[in-house]
């Protein structure tokens, strides 16, 4: 292999292992935001669920509920 093929190889080497570098980071930062997702829907269902305790209660200390 002359020089220049050489270096045509390991350009390409570089590039195909930059790729999957680039690959792994995006699915790593797809997995924190899918993660991130589904912590903020368990809050707003947390939210939701106190919410709706605080009605009831009120509803009951008023007599609505009966």
């Amino acid at each position: 292999m002359d020089n220049s093929n050489n270096t045509s190889y390991q350009a390409g080497q570089v590039k195909g292992h930059a790729q999957e570098k680039g690959n792994q980071l995006i699915d790593k930062a797809s997995d924190v935001a899918q993660s991130a997702k589904e912590s903020m829907q368990q809050a707003g269902q947390q939210v939701q669920a106190t919410a709706q305790g605080a009605i009831d209660a009120v509803k009951n200390a008023t007599g609505i509920n009966k």
